[in-house]
């Protein structure tokens, strides 16, 4: 008994390690093709609307799949879904370095959706994996190191994407490859099944084709109102299928007997809560680091690698506060830790909202520092919360809605900051603005304008970060959590 105990508690890192690398090329990825995309746009002979396509469909495929990512690794495990994600994403990058300049970005839009695809099997089983190896009073340790990762990405994203881009942009995918390629044979040959699942599980095929036609619908929509790329008609005949895809789904949901998301585990009071909040601090900060580009590259005359560079201490902070606060919840719990963290960042929203073009950049890092502290404060024993709330059985789909909430509270806060930010500037100065930097000091009536949205647009976040930590405030005090192994 102690040697197989012994065994599972080695495993812990072992599966830390393969999720970390996940996560963390996904994030450099991220940053990094901030930083190429003037090259690309150059090389593929396209315009700047397709580009936007190639930013936008990675996250609208990974939200609207990673819930039934999650319930499929509930039904088959979480380690053959992994590896086959880190392989997807793999090929995916491959297949964005070889797109070609007579398809003008098509085909680079399309290897970007095959790589949200692996984007999703990978975030919609990584915290699920790390849950199954850390034992009871460790599970937040685990949650908060792995949190590191992505904002390691987040920080190096504009370096890397810099050094590669100089070199060519193809590099930026193409160094993905043989990191990925290792992720996944680490993977296959190291990942494990800790808990046993039940059999005799169905897909729901109804409730999983509603879900994605319906979610994916409303993104999309709130998406072209913040990138006004097609005709408004276009927009309302997406909100409208949203409307009847999502009705669809909810219906199917309560008919099936082994529906794709169960509703049942909101009677959690602790889990609805710190979903709630989850949900609102997405939608509260989702936009905040692109608006936060944008006044780098446009009051402040930066350019794109250094702008990103200039973001670092908000990663610097997320990455020092986050374990620690882990390892704090596996000892007092989340609703503390939660709160004051959406506390410490509505904080720094209140001082965004009265930065201008000549604020010193000392009080904008530290106001950053302030976001990305309270960030990490929030984000691990939140998750923590989430993870440890649920059976075992239930993670896969539980990780899933936890990545989807986010995200769809992340695209909504687009939809509702650029247009505050960007509407009354004209389109081509936010064309160069957001591709080249350089400022807007030729420009004085649209750099008012400018600054005057982003106030508006972190006022608006500081009210919901408040909303979200009442709702964190009111999750139960005391933490029951169902046992972590089931061998």
């Amino acid at each position: 008994m102690n040697d197989e105990r012994d065994q599972w508690q080695g495993y812990e890192w072992t599966a830390l390690s393969v999720t970390t690398i996940g996560t963390f090329l996904v994030a450099v990825q991220e940053t990094a093709l901030l930083i190429a995309l003037p090259d690309i746009l150059t090389h593929l002979q396209t315009d700047f609307l397709t580009i936007m396509w190639a930013i936008l469909s990675f996250m609208l495929v990974t939200t609207a799949l990673v819930p039934v990512v999650g319930r499929l690794a509930d039904m088959f495990g979480r380690k053959n879904l992994y590896n086959a994600g880190f392989a997807i994403f793999t090929l995916g990058s491959l297949l964005c370095a070889l797109s070609r300049p007579q398809f003008h970005g098509w085909d680079f839009v399309l290897s970007r959706i095959v790589q949200g695809v692996g984007g999703a099997m990978l975030f919609g089983n990584g915290a699920a994996i790390v849950t199954d190896a850390f034992r009871k009073g460790r599970i937040g340790l685990g949650l908060g190191v792995n949190q590191i990762a992505l904002a390691a990405g987040f920080m190096l994203g504009p370096v890397v994407g810099g050094i590669l881009t100089a070199i060519s942009w193809q590099w930026v995918f193409l160094v993905n490859v043989p990191l990925g390629i290792a992720g996944t044979i680490w993977g296959i040959f190291r990942l494990r099944e800790p808990i046993s699942l039940p059999t005799k599980q169905h897909f729901d095929w109804p409730g999983s084709l509603t879900f994605v036609f319906g979610l994916g619908s409303l993104l999309l929509a709130v998406s072209l109102i913040a990138f006004p790329l097609i005709s408004t008609n276009y927009v309302y005949a997406l909100f409208v299928c949203a409307i009847l895809g999502l009705t669809a789904f909810f219906v199917v949901e309560r008919r099936v007997d082994q529906p794709m998301m169960d509703f049942t585990l909101f009677k959690n009071r602790l889990f609805a809560h710190a979903c709630a909040a989850n949900a609102l601090n997405g939608l509260a900060r989702g936009a905040v680091l692109f608006v936060l580009i944008f006044f780098l590259q446009g009051p402040y005359g930066q350019d794109p690698l250094r702008a990103g560079i200039m973001m670092a201490p908000f990663g610097l902070a997320f990455m020092l506060v986050g374990p620690i606060s882990g390892y704090l919840s596996d000892r007092y719990g989340s609703r503390g830790l939660a709160t004051a963290g959406l506390l410490v960042s509505a904080i720094g929203l209140a001082g965004l909202s009265t930065v201008v073009s000549t604020t010193s950049y000392w009080i904008l890092a530290a106001l950053m520092a302030l976001m990305g502290g309270g960030s990490g404060l929030f984000a691990s024993p939140n998750m923590n919360a989430i993870m440890s709330s649920v059976p075992p059985e239930k993670r896969g789909i539980t990780a899933g809605t936890n990545v989807m909430l986010m995200n769809t509270g992340s695209m909504l806060s687009i939809a509702i900051a650029f247009p505050l930010v960007l509407s009354r500037i004209p389109l081509d100065v936010m064309f160069h603005v957001f591709l080249y930097g350089g400022g807007m000091s030729s420009m004085p009536q649209a750099l008012l304008d400018f600054e005057m949205g982003t106030h508006e647009a972190f006022l608006v976040s500081f009210a919901v970060t408040l909303v979200a930590a009442v709702i964190s405030f009111l999750r139960p005090s005391f933490e029951q959590r169902p046992p972590v192994y089931q061998h």
